[in-house]
């Protein structure tokens, strides 16, 4: 060992790399410990982990390596040990998309906030299947192109035997403007003044008219209309007739309005906006429309989503008579609204496989669910209490889903918050002065996660 080089702090040493000298320096702190920073592993070293290996197959390398660099850089810092590098690089890998996972312990069946439906194991497992290359146009007998959609648009038809012909778009109000525009752009959709609604985030339907280009026309008060209404505004003009649900409120008292059949009767194309996807008469919901019932009374277009009662993935479903349905599908409009098929394959895996999670979640009673409820409450301190969960979504408005939940000990707000930010996220209700978690629409294989998410939560 040599004396010390320039003053420096270093000590030299001498090494041979054949015939030619090779001077190693090593870093030397006050009172002679070894620098931990020369202890940091070099990016190759990292990335060649076998775990950022893999998660270099999902993330990307590029994203990978900026996560190494992060965690060497927290290791110089002196905020991470040398040898803790990989592992932090490894937490620092967030997943592929923003969107996080939420448990919904709400009571709420179709949060619009937490995604509206989640999809059934057969509509996943046909999204998987769909994501590679698939026959979307292409007919695998005959090596032409195909018709796309054809497979949902036969599974729709087969569950609304009443509609002539299909057609899937992008979204529900998709489906509306497609229906609207087609029929009556340059002349007047007549409608109720008390169906002139707002869909949600700001957007209202007489600016969605307005956008197809076709002119609003106005009948009746907000609480009543009547059949002479609509006839006496029927006329050369019209485009169609517009009915839409009121959906996500009511107006009750001293109100009336028109049926369908005897608007079907007006000498111009009614289009039915039911927006809750119901497809069928359903006894747990007496006062909801349905596809099936609209169209057996004369609806020429009946439109509404996927998403929401009928369980599925973002849609917009078409239904009604073959030429109507004929005039939407050729219109330009629809090149532009046409789903995708991620979608396709969800909705028809919808269609065709078991009672989506939307329905069995909406039909459970309290005792149901009880014992999973009880056995939640005595593991995490807490009290089971009656409640009562909602449709959601804008779906049977003010019909309650008698339940029950848990009553977490505690300031309510903090331990909501806890959860929500927390590993799993869980979204609950504050309600009454207590935090409450409904089980109605948790599948019952989370809760062990549920339960540990609550514990740290309360802690």
């Amino acid at each position: 060992m040599g004396p010390p080089v320039f003053n420096t702090g270093e000590v030299e040493y001498l090494g041979l790399a054949g015939s030619i000298p090779v001077r190693l320096r090593q870093a030397l702190e006050p009172g002679g410990a070894v620098d931990d920073r020369r202890r940091i592993p070099r990016t190759d070293t990292v990335l060649a982990d076998p775990r950022l290996v893999a998660a270099a197959q999902t993330h990307g390398r590029h994203r990978v390596k900026a996560a190494v660099v992060g965690a060497q850089q927290r290791a110089r810092s002196g905020e991470l040990p040398p040898e803790h590098v990989p592992d932090a690089a490894l937490a620092a890998l967030r997943p592929p998309s923003s969107l996080r996972p939420v448990l919904n312990a709400t009571g709420v069946v179709v949060h619009t906030n937490l995604g509206r439906a989640p999809l059934s194991q057969a509509a996943i497992d046909a999204v998987v299947d769909a994501a590679g290359h698939t026959d979307l146009e292409f007919d695998l007998t005959t090596g032409r192109r195909g018709r796309r959609g054809a497979g949902v648009e036969a599974a729709l038809l087969e569950a609304v035997p009443h509609a002539e012909a299909a057609l899937v778009v992008n979204n529900g109000a998709a489906a509306l403007v497609l229906a609207t525009t087609a029929l009556a752009s340059g002349r007047e959709v007549v409608v109720s003044r008390g169906e002139l609604v707002e869909i949600g985030a700001g957007f209202r339907l007489p600016d969605l008219i307005a956008s197809t280009g076709a002119r609003l026309r106005e009948v009746g008060t907000t609480n009543r209309t009547h059949l002479a209404d609509y006839t006496g505004a029927v006329g050369p003009a019209t485009g169609c007739v517009l009915k839409v649900h009121p959906s996500n409120f009511r107006v009750e008292g001293f109100t009336s309005g028109v049926d369908i059949a005897e608007l079907a009767a007006l000498d111009t194309p009614l289009v039915v906006d039911l927006g809750s996807g119901l497809l069928a008469p359903d006894p747990a919901l007496p006062d909801e429309p349905d596809a099936a019932t609209a169209l057996a009374a004369g609806a020429t277009v009946v439109t509404a989503s996927g998403d929401k009662l009928l369980g599925g993935p973002q849609a917009g479903l078409l239904l009604g008579k073959a030429d109507a349905i004929e005039r939407l599908r050729s219109h330009p409009l629809a090149r532009a609204l046409r789903v995708d098929k991620l979608a396709l394959a969800a909705l028809e895996a919808t269609l065709t496989g078991p009672t989506p999670p939307v329905t069995r979640a909406r039909r459970l009673t309290p005792d149901d669910y009880r014992t999973r409820t009880e056995a939640l409450a005595a593991r995490v301190g807490g009290t089971v209490v009656d409640t009562e969960g909602r449709v959601g979504g804008g779906g049977a408005p003010g019909v309650p889903l008698p339940g029950l939940a848990v009553a977490l000990p505690g300031p309510p707000d903090p331990i909501a918050t806890a959860l929500r930010t927390g590993d799993p996220a869980v979204v609950a209700r504050v309600d009454a002065g207590a935090c409450l978690v409904d089980l109605r629409c948790i599948d019952p294989r989370d809760d062990e996660r549920l339960a540990t998410a609550i514990e740290v939560a309360l802690r």
